[in-house]
């Protein structure tokens, strides 16, 4: 009876240790890898940092389609969006986070103080409901696809 290379208790350990250390080797880089995409976005909805945020990001606005290209840009919408038009934060409610997806459900919550979509400061509080589906490229947002109910946002602010 012939003996084949891989029936041989040896090969076959060899083998077993391999695929076991690759598989170990794996899910320890995936660990870390979820676990600083995990810190950088909780970091980013905490502060909306733009150091969170790739040079190259695009972050687009899924009711008008408006689309803001690269950090300094996206840095700018920020700050009109949490300082200027409104004093306002990003309420936290869910999130989900992987390597390189994660999923944001929260309430825009703030103070009209300043001109937006052509409408004068009002001082009237909002509260919308806002999720933003990110993907994520080396532990930073590379895509923002960003769900505001800015029908919302108005009813609230013209008090109809």
């Amino acid at each position: 009876m012939k003996k084949f290379l891989f029936a041989t208790p040896s090969y076959s350990v060899k083998l077993f240790v391999i695929i076991l250390n690759y598989k170990t080797m794996t899910q320890a880089t995936m660990t870390t890898s979820i676990s600083h995409s995990r810190q950088n976005m909780e970091a980013y909805f905490n502060t909306h940092d733009v150091q969170y945020i790739a040079e190259d990001a695009v972050f687009i606005n899924m009711s008008s389609g408006e689309r803001t290209e690269g950090r300094e840009a996206i840095k700018q919408l920020l700050h009109l969006m949490y300082h200027q038009a409104f004093d306002a934060v990003a309420e936290v409610k869910n999130f989900i986070i992987t390597e390189d997806k994660a999923l944001l459900e929260a309430r825009f919550k703030g103070t009209h103080i300043g001109e937006i979509a052509g409408m004068p400061a009002t001082n009237k509080k909002v509260d919308v409901p806002l999720s933003v589906a990110y993907n994520l490229e080396g532990g930073l947002i590379k895509e923002a696809r960003v769900y505001m109910l800015m029908d919302v946002m108005m009813k609230q602010l013209s008090g109809t």
